[in-house]
């Protein structure tokens, strides 16, 4: 099943003239309900707020994930957390792909 989600990070700072918003596709293929997804640039002491636009993403669905955070960077950390409240975390380069899967 597919759905279409949108997932918008607050810019913090001022928006760099190139900086261009990254969008991949998300693809829960886990086991887990995704009920939280936070990113923040690698280096970062402190997580973003969650970004996920819908209450949960089931196994089995897809949607877009938009970070519109202003930021010229490609290395995220990105946090999953699932309803049962386990997290897992994961550094990516978002420039590099076009779609981002969860396995378990």
């Amino acid at each position: 099943m597919r759905i279409g989600f949108v997932a918008l990070a607050a810019a913090l700072t001022a928006s760099p003239v190139l900086a261009e918003d990254l969008v991949f596709t998300l693809i829960n293929e886990s086991s887990y309900t995704i009920v939280e997804m936070n990113v923040s640039p690698v280096g970062e002491e402190l997580w973003g707020e969650n970004i996920l636009t819908v209450d949960t993403v089931a196994p089995g669905v897809s949607g877009d994930v938009t970070i519109a955070d202003g930021m010229d960077v490609c290395d995220y950390d990105l946090r999953f957390v699932t309803e049962e409240g386990n997290e897992a975390t994961k550094e990516q380069n978002l420039c590099e792909i076009n779609t981002f899967t969860i396995n378990d």
